[in-house]
């Protein structure tokens, strides 16, 4: 199967939400992102709850028990859920938001187009990229320690 394939819908149900950028079309994405791993669904749904078991078993080395922690793998845990179940059930994870852009970047966007993705993989992007904007603001328990000996 070609890899483009992967990107664009297998159907003729696309609905134009915003002409030219914004889509909502159906394609089921048998890999991880951009199509990665396709045909290997297994090995994902086995990462995914590898992934689950170690964020479970390190929760307090990654500092779980404060709140904005949990906020950022609150988001990664849903989106790592959603896409397992999606896998799952329908042996694909199923993207349906579809985004063109008017430029293009070489291997990023050759043709303009972002691949499709879903809520799930947002909720992945945003809850990694909140824990570690968090790491870098965020006293650790060293430094807590340290400013109450003052």
């Amino acid at each position: 199967m070609p890899l483009d394939s992967y990107f664009y819908p297998h159907d003729k149900d696309v609905i134009e939400v915003i002409k030219n950028f914004f889509y909502i079309v159906h394609i089921g994405n048998e890999g991880a992102a951009w199509g990665m791993f396709a045909g290997h669904g297994e090995i994902l749904a086995l990462f995914a709850l590898v992934a689950l078991s170690a964020i479970y078993k390190f929760r307090n080395e990654l500092e779980l028990y404060r709140i904005p922690m949990q906020f950022a793998f609150g988001l990664l845990i849903g989106g790592v859920l959603g896409n397992l179940v999606d896998r799952l059930v329908h042996g694909h994870v199923i993207d349906f938001l579809d985004f063109h852009f008017g430029f293009t970047i070489p291997w990023v966007l050759p043709d303009g187009r972002y691949p499709a993705f879903n809520i799930a993989d947002c909720g992945i992007v945003i809850g990694v990229f909140t824990y570690i904007t968090l790491s870098f603001f965020q006293p650790t328990p060293a430094q807590v320690i340290k400013s109450e000996d003052r």
